[in-house]
């Protein structure tokens, strides 16, 4: 049974008619960049996701840049953050010239919040939490603003810091058919800078009162999220059907050897990742037997060779270390066919049992 890891094509089907029409209505309307397609979409998104204002972007990782350069981090400021997530993360801390601070993860592989408050400093100018594969991180005591990283948790609980970045890389739970972002925030000076420095910090046009980017969300990735966005709560429940048909075959299986991700109500399951030993060979056999499988991450971002001059040793970050060497992403999409889940903790199981 050849199960991919994650299949587009499928997912996409049931709301492909819907799809079509929006991307059509933009393409007869000749409004590709902002418009009416743009603003409609944020004001969906804000209603869905219980934000009172949501800002559209070029992507996650534009979202996460807008709102540095938002809260004006600067050259020599500190961002304290996970170092178990994708480099976005930190990317956007280093370019804006601030200092990514790592403290480690906990066991739910997301930022430890009492890591994060010792690393809080009088230098400090966020606490950027990550909320890795679905699952919200607790959310850090600290005196620091904090930003959230939402990228893959669209849909896992309310807002709790000054903003959160989304992302909309077709692969989410959300997902455009290219490169798309957001802000979520409560706060409304903060939304009105952040839909100024999206557009090269232009107000009026060619009347440049800040330094931005070009951060705008198109109008067609607009009309498509749009489009697909009444779908997203189905579409999270048959995440959460999945895991817990993986969580009952491997309960079934008695593998004491696997470690499954945390069973929590707001977890979204982004990804279904699971924690094994012999990682790698087991990943081998999954692939030989035709089932996808991803790791994420393969190493710490304290121990990027781009982010050498930050200077963290090897052990600084233990738990985010151990965990890099053994986690494995089983399929979890929502055209995933009901029957995979025992299939591929049948597969695991002839790994380790024979």
């Amino acid at each position: 049974m050849r199960i991919p890891f994650f299949d587009m094509v499928a997912e996409l089907a049931p709301v492909r008619a819907d799809v079509d029409r929006a991307i059509a209505r933009v393409l007869d309307s000749g409004v590709f960049v902002g418009g009416d397609e743009v603003v409609g979409f944020e004001r969906a998104l804000a209603a869905a996701t219980g934000a009172r204002f949501a800002i559209g972007t070029s992507s996650g990782t534009d979202a996460l840049l807008a709102i540095g350069m938002a809260l004006g981090w600067r050259h020599g400021a500190e961002v304290v953050t996970t170092p178990l997530t994708f480099f976005a993360t930190v990317g956007a801390i280093v370019r804006l010239g601030a200092v990514p601070v790592f403290a480690d993860v906990d066991d739910r592989l997301t930022l430890d919040p009492a890591a994060a408050q010792a690393a809080v400093s009088a230098l400090t100018a966020a606490v950027l939490p990550v909320h890795l594969f679905g699952l919200p991180a607790r959310h850090p005591d600290v005196p620091a603003p904090v930003v959230e990283d939402a990228a893959q948790s669209i849909g896992a609980g309310p807002l709790r810091g000054v903003a959160a970045a989304l992302s909309f890389f077709p692969t989410k739970n959300l997902g455009a058919v290219g490169d798309a972002g957001a802000v979520l925030t409560d706060d409304e000076a903060l939304a009105d800078r952040l839909a100024l420095v999206r557009g090269h910090g232009a107000r009026p046009k060619y009347h440049h009162v800040v330094i931005g980017g070009n951060f705008r969300l198109d109008a067609i990735q607009a009309a498509v999220l749009a489009a697909k966005l009444p779908h997203l709560a189905g579409w999270t429940s048959a995440r959460r059907a999945h895991a817990a048909q993986y969580r009952a075959a491997f309960a079934a299986a008695g593998l004491d050897d696997v470690r499954l991700p945390p069973d929590e109500p707001a977890h979204v399951y982004h990804q279904f990742v699971i924690r094994v030993p012999a990682r790698d060979r087991l990943r081998a056999q999954l692939t030989a037997a035709g089932i996808g499988t991803e790791v994420y991450y393969p190493s710490p971002l304290h121990q990027a060779p781009a982010l050498a001059a930050v200077a963290y040793r090897a052990g600084a970050c233990p738990k985010a270390e151990a965990a890099c060497a053994e986690v494995l992403a089983l399929p979890i999409h929502p055209a995933l066919p009901a029957s995979a889940p025992a299939a591929i903790v049948d597969a695991i199981r002839r790994f380790y049992r024979g």
